[in-house]
């Protein structure tokens, strides 16, 4: 089910490494914990998180193959995605400021913030090429590579959360240091999902690995 010896350990050092560096994934994380809040940003780390591990799967199950062959699949997802970004940049500006700079959140907005993450992240087939690319580098060639691929992908995921976390936290702490800014807050984060959306749609061809 895992590598064994110095394989694992150089999984695990460059699953650390790739979970620690900002993408986009962590860029839209961090702005929806100083937008609403900190618990708004863990609530947007599981939405990814379940999104991230989707794509693990379904890059196991063949999708990547699919992407990699048919620039029209992979086309018709990215601009869903980035479609799905730029109506959050818009939802955003239509808000009133209360509700994107830090007021409590409503009891059923968890459940959209979780969902929003999770299609965010879902909605970016790079993160399907990029699991597709990395875990086999790791797989052993006795046992079943559909289950280590499994393993090792929950295990990415599991590390990517952890780290997302972290960031949503660490963002969490610095939002008091930018109350002053707070009035803005919406247009911030408007700006954001709108650079995030174009970033999408504009990435160009796809990329051999790409963090989420």
């Amino acid at each position: 089910m895992l590598p064994s010896g110095p394989a694992l350990y150089a999984f695990l050092v460059a699953t650390l490494v790739l979970a620690l560096t900002p993408g986009p994934g962590v860029v839209y994380i961090v702005t929806r914990t100083l937008a609403q809040g900190r618990a708004a940003g863990l609530a947007s780390v599981g939405g990814v998180a379940l999104g991230n591990l989707a794509n693990a799967v379904g890059a196991s199950i063949g999708l990547a193959a699919l992407f990699a062959a048919s620039s029209l699949a992979f086309t018709v997802v990215r601009w869903a995605g980035a479609a799905y970004l730029l109506w959050l940049g818009w939802q955003a500006l239509r808000q009133p400021a209360a509700a994107t700079d830090g007021q409590p959140l409503s009891a059923a907005a968890p459940g959209r913030l979780f969902r929003d993450g999770f299609l965010v992240a879902l909605l970016n087939p790079k993160t399907t090429l990029f699991f597709a690319a990395f875990i086999p580098q790791f797989l052993q060639t006795g046992g079943s590579q559909a289950a280590q691929a499994l393993t090792l992908s929950l295990i990415f995921v599991a590390v990517a959360a952890a780290t997302d976390s972290a960031y949503a936290l660490l963002a969490g702490v610095m939002k008091p240091l930018l109350r002053g800014a707070a009035g803005h807050g919406r247009y911030v984060a408007a700006l954001v999902y709108f650079a995030l959306g174009l970033y999408a749609a504009l990435g160009g061809a796809r990329p051999a690995a790409a963090r989420s």
